[in-house]
């Protein structure tokens, strides 16, 4: 009986090593792509984690933002107060100077002293945002431009009739002036206090709507932060 014809034994050997090639190549391969993937995360990693410069930046933005939010809020509170002094003595100025009346020389001195009490807030404001420092140099400019309109008042008691009309008229000039400026304040404080989540805070003066300052918008107080 014939035996069986089958490979001869160098074939054998041949495709056993080609198989363990095989083997070997695929696991080295599969290493690489291991090994490549973990320098890869760790490249995206340091790539996108933000260093200790920009870490320090973050952290100084945050607190400036936090600082510049309670900042509002005090200005706020001071516009208020300083608004309720304020606001008296513009209206008297302006119905003073117009109505025919001779300068009250105590009068004068008295709105000389709220002027100086309203104006102490700002004497050494604190350091905040640009558009914080804005509204709050705002309020400051309205109230020195109120105090001159109250001394030009005070100046008339003093001066003959004749020249009398002239200096009310600068008073009354400067008292209109120091409520625009006001406005213009309010407005700016009202929008700061909008992007910093407070909503809008209307803190205007009851002037004359055609006197050319600017005047609230219709949004509810507190809403709109």
């Amino acid at each position: 009986m014939a035996r069986r014809t089958g490979r001869p034994s160098y074939q054998l050997d041949t495709a056993a090593v080609g198989r363990r090639r095989t083997a070997r190549f695929a696991a080295v391969a599969g290493v690489i792509a291991l090994v490549t993937g973990l320098l890869g995360g760790l490249v995206g990693y340091q790539v996108g984690r933000p260093d200790a410069t920009e870490a320090t930046i973050a952290s100084i933005k945050q607190a400036e933002a936090k600082r510049d939010a309670q900042q509002i809020v005090e200005l706020t509170e001071t516009a208020r107060r300083v608004r309720d002094q304020v606001a008296p003595v513009l209206a008297a100025i302006k119905t003073e100077t117009t109505g025919g009346r001779a300068p009250d020389a105590t009068q004068a001195r008295q709105w000389q002293e709220v002027m100086r009490r309203a104006a102490e807030p700002f004497a050494d404001p604190p350091s905040g945002t640009t558009a914080t420092n804005v509204a709050r140099g705002g309020l400051r400019a309205a109230v020195q431009q109120a105090s001159l309109a109250v001394d030009a008042y005070a100046l008339a008691a003093g001066v003959p009739a004749a020249q009398r009309a002239a200096v009310l008229d600068v008073a009354a000039r400067q008292a209109a002036e120091a409520a625009t400026i006001w406005s213009v304040a309010a407005t700016q404080l009202d929008q700061v206090s909008v992007d910093a989540g407070h909503g809008h805070q209307h803190v205007f003066l009851d002037t004359d709507p055609h006197g050319g300052a600017l005047t609230p918008d219709g949004a509810a107080e507190g809403t709109g932060g």
